[in-house]
């Protein structure tokens, strides 16, 4: 079976058995885990006092992801430099680095890894990213003060998108949004599945279109082999969805502008 890791449900569960004195074997059996897996977690997100909570415990495992993204400097020189090679000489996906990796049984770089390295050396200016086999038009000219009048560029609209999203027959189309709360300050992101409703939030500093790129594409990442849409509404912030969709292998689409109610029109007299 295909390793996931625990949801914020299953710590819920954990949390309330193990105060009910359940052991870490009684607890796997009945979320349907592996004794090992739940005597780790109980081991690296105990509180301080040596208690578990569920809420403790699912943030210590977000800080852990998010330290351990693209900018980490995790990957084995030697690995690196190989998809460095492979990418820019052959254009090999990271799909076919990362098994090559394996093959040669060099220190393993997932291809998920490598796609967020590319995306963070774009972000300081590197050129990894026209290497990659689905070409993204205008990443010269990603310039949010050149938009004309706040559009977003290359936004596809909703009209075009394929009827089975609207079905809800499938996994793999999600919505996008962002939930702000002071001026300047924090932002949620929130990712929901339309046929599950599965709900994924993200926590980003601020609301800029690179912050909340990054949040979807390592949030989605694992969910790759199975995403097909995502649609956004058209807040500046989703501005980079031509690079999200390179990273994801998915198609964007938006919803039209709404233009807003007609004024009254005055009484003759």
């Amino acid at each position: 079976m295909k390793y996931t890791h625990l949801t914020r449900e299953e710590r819920h569960t954990i949390s309330t058995l193990k105060r009910k004195g359940d052991s870490p074997a009684i607890i796997a059996s009945t979320l349907g885990r592996s004794r090992s897996t739940i005597c780790r977690e109980l081991k690296r997100n105990a509180t301080d006092l040596g208690g578990y909570q569920y809420l403790h415990a699912d943030r210590l495992s977000q800080q852990r992801s998010q330290s351990a993204s693209c900018r980490a400097s995790r990957c084995s020189p030697v690995s690196w430099e190989f998809a460095v090679e492979k990418l820019t000489s052959q254009q090999w996906s990271p799909d076919q680095i990362s098994c090559e990796l394996k093959i040669l049984k060099l220190p393993s770089i997932s291809h998920e890894t490598i796609y967020l390295r590319i995306y963070a050396n774009k972000e300081v200016g590197g050129d990894l990213h026209i290497h990659l086999r689905h070409k993204i038009k205008s990443y010269r000219n990603r310039n949010l003060a050149q938009d004309n009048r706040g559009r977003i560029p290359n936004a596809i609209s909703i009209e075009n998108r394929p009827a089975v999203v609207d079905e809800r027959s499938r996994l793999g189309d999600w919505e996008m949004d962002t939930v702000i709360g002071k001026a300047s300050g924090s932002v949620l992101v929130t990712m929901v599945e339309r046929m599950s409703r599965y709900t994924i939030i993200a926590k980003v500093p601020n609301k800029t279109a690179d912050a909340v790129a990054m949040a979807i594409m390592v949030r989605l990442l694992p969910h790759r082999s199975k995403l097909h849409t995502l649609t956004f509404d058209n807040g500046k912030e989703f501005s980079s969805h031509a690079i999200i969709d390179a990273i994801l292998d998915s198609s964007s689409y938006f919803v039209p502008l709404r233009s807003g109610p007609k004024a009254p029109s005055r009484p003759s007299r």
